[in-house]
């Protein structure tokens, strides 16, 4: 009877896929004096998902919408010239998105203006990072009784050592890198000196940017800014407007009737307006019919943590990146690759493997890097090999180091489980790596020689594809984190700029004027996603109702225990900018 029902579930979410699918593929036309609706209140990712069903509820089982940064920047460019569009709307968002993301959304939109259609953005509640994108429009709305968040960053880690202590847990740390902080919390309850240098170094680098940003936007002196944040002045909409921070307090009514106004539309008719999923599907009126051309240049896109095997759209598996990296390698059409990272690192393994395919690709055609919300540990060493690197100020880099985690759960199986182990071993060193006893001395130095080639090759192949000293790349690695803007400094960064930049200079190097962009590697069909997908939902939703907030946490612990045994060139931890 289960098994029964359980396929009439299948074939009812395949007809709807099938339904949705095919819906989704109808052009849109877009009406005259529209306004095209952007409001970002789902994550943003790198690539729009292949999911016919994202945004709908089924059997308590929601598929969590998505846009894609892709179709973002393609919509705004789109708009730019499309006589239909007549501005944009900015509307109620939570950007849950990386800073580098935002600045890649904020910079097409100053782009859009030079066209002299208008920008209005409005809100109930602006986070600093809604706000920081919102800045940039003709005009800065909120609801009179809203809420303004302006208070400066911050960056909080969270230590385990007092909760693996109880549980009888010592983790054995094998490092390299003063500033490879991603292990302290494991052995600290706190941040070591390095590591509090390394993160008040890079988040007043990305406090700066961010003030100066909305500084030139605004026309507010960066310190007025700074003591606004500093001594809380912002504590009530009315704050806001008396510091020219926002430029009216209205209803969305108000908004609605200004929109009206704006695009020639009676005040008894609605604003017509088109959302950004639905303008993807729309042809601009001044789109351009002709041929493409032959010639194209492939976007790899590198998203997630690094890991051997396939991964998927989010997560870098090194079989897929450096497959794909090979196929546009070897087809002719494609006369240049603009390989996209978005990573905070992972496997040191499985970087190398997408690193020796990026390095063989530089030496047949032009390779550029483009560097998202992160480029670190890891998805920096995938970079370094390129023929130049592009990042944008607020992008996270650098961590060059490497660490292996091996746990030493002893005190946990005899004293915590009453659990004791016994066995037999043919060689000194035949269960090294065993988790029920720690490391002797002569354990520990092998692993730290491991860790220490690691690291020896991470700075050879970083100095070899910037064209450095081993010694250099040494003295500004060690772990540290940098941003775009400082990294650019010290020679880690090539130019400040966004994935259209990176193309652009793609295009240069291979002396291409026509060309068609192409996207790698292939997405999964929704099928294939589908498989094994409704599982994990239900385990992440029961986990999430149970954990809360705490959550996060969780998801902590569980990419801990990924780290284990298998060397790894990761950032430090995922950094939360609220």
């Amino acid at each position: 009877m289960l098994g029964v029902l359980l396929i009439g579930v299948i074939l009812i979410v395949l007809v709807v896929g099938i339904v949705v699918s095919a819906s989704s593929d109808k052009s849109v036309d877009v009406e005259p004096n529209s306004v095209l609706h952007m409001a970002f209140t789902t994550p943003i990712t790198e690539r729009t998902p292949n999911n016919p069903l994202a945004g709908l509820s089924f059997l308590g089982l929601n598929s969590e919408k998505s846009t894609g940064l892709n179709d973002i920047l393609a919509n705004i460019k789109k708009a730019k010239t499309d006589s239909n569009i007549k501005g944009i709307f900015l509307d109620e968002s939570y950007m849950t998105s990386g800073q580098a993301t935002t600045e890649e959304i904020r910079n097409a939109l100053i782009d859009f203006k030079k066209s002299h259609k208008f920008v209005i953005a409005y809100s109930e509640v602006y986070t600093q990072g809604f706000y920081y994108l919102a800045s940039v429009a003709d005009k800065v709305y909120m609801n009179p009784k809203g809420i303004f968040e302006f208070t400066g960053f911050s960056q909080q880690v969270t230590f385990l050592k007092g909760a693996l202590d109880k549980l009888g847990i010592e983790v054995q740390i094998i490092k390299v890198g003063t500033y490879k902080s991603a292990v302290e919390p494991l052995f600290l309850t706190k941040m070591s000196d390095p590591n509090r240098l390394q993160v008040t170094s890079y988040l007043g680098s990305l406090y700066d940017h961010f003030l100066t940003g909305i500084s030139k936007s605004r026309g507010i002196n960066k310190d007025s800014l700074f003591n606004y944040a500093n001594s809380a002045r912002v504590q009530f909409p009315e704050d806001a407007l008396k510091l020219k921070l926002i430029d009216g307090l209205k209803y969305k009514d108000e908004i609605l009737d200004e929109l009206k106004t704006r695009t020639g539309v009676s005040k008894t008719a609605n604003v017509v307006s088109v959302d950004l999923d639905e303008y993807t599907k729309s042809k601009a009126d001044n789109a351009d019919d002709d041929a493409s051309s032959k010639k194209q240049i492939a976007i790899v896109y590198a998203n997630g943590e690094i890991s051997g095997g396939e991964g998927d759209d989010n997560s870098i598996g090194s079989e897929r990146i450096s497959k794909a990296i090979r196929k546009v390698r070897l087809d002719n059409k494609v006369k240049a690759v603009v390989l996209r990272v978005n990573s905070p690192g992972g496997s040191s393994l499985a970087s190398d493997v997408i690193w020796r395919e990026v390095a063989l690709t530089k030496k047949v055609k032009p390779i550029i890097v483009s560097m998202g919300d992160y480029a670190a540990s890891g998805g920096y060493y995938i970079s370094c090999a390129a023929d130049s690197i592009f990042a944008e100020p607020n992008t996270i880099t650098g961590s060059i180091g490497i660490f292996a985690i091996l746990p030493n759960m002893q005190k946990l199986f005899n004293d915590k489980l009453g659990v004791t182990f016994d066995g037999v071993k043919t060689g000194k060193f035949a269960d090294l790596g065993d988790i029920s006893r720690p490391l002797s001395p002569e354990e520990r130095a092998i692993l730290q020689n491991n860790v220490n080639h690691g690291y020896d090759e991470f700075t050879k192949a970083v100095a070899a594809g910037r064209g450095k000293t081993q010694e250099y790349i040494n003295s500004i690695g060690q772990g540290r984190v940098w941003t775009g803007s400082q990294a650019i400094k010290i020679g880690l960064v090539d130019r400040l700029g966004n994935i259209n930049d990176a193309i652009a200079s793609a295009a240069k190097k291979a002396k291409l004027t026509n060309y068609n962009v192409v996207a790698y590697p292939e997405q999964k069909s929704f099928l294939k996603q589908l498989d094994g997908d409704v599982t994990n939902q239900m385990k992440v939703k029961m986990m999430r109702s149970e954990l809360g907030d705490n959550y996060r946490v969780y998801e902590q612990l569980k990419g801990l225990t990924q780290m284990v045994r298998t060397p790894q060139a990761r950032l430090p931890y995922d950094i939360v900018i609220k």
